[in-house]
């Protein structure tokens, strides 16, 4: 039996699309190369940029 095929993970777009002084969007922290080529990342590629943008708010004291 095949292995299920896992669903791309949703964009981490909050609709609120600004970029700061070093081009990192103040709503979702992806970076604007992140933004760009998110459509056609694999999961795994994903799960890293999402890594990098919990650690981008987390150092801008972003998180609770």
């Amino acid at each position: 039996m095949p292995e299920p095929v896992e669903k791309p993970i949703a964009s981490p777009c909050v609709s609120i699309c600004a970029l700061d002084e070093t081009d990192v969007c103040i709503g979702c922290q992806r970076n604007v190369d992140e933004i760009i080529r998110w459509s056609r990342l694999n999961n795994s590629e994903r799960r890293e940029v999402l890594l990098r943008c919990h650690e981008r708010a987390r150092e801008r004291g972003q998180l609770l």
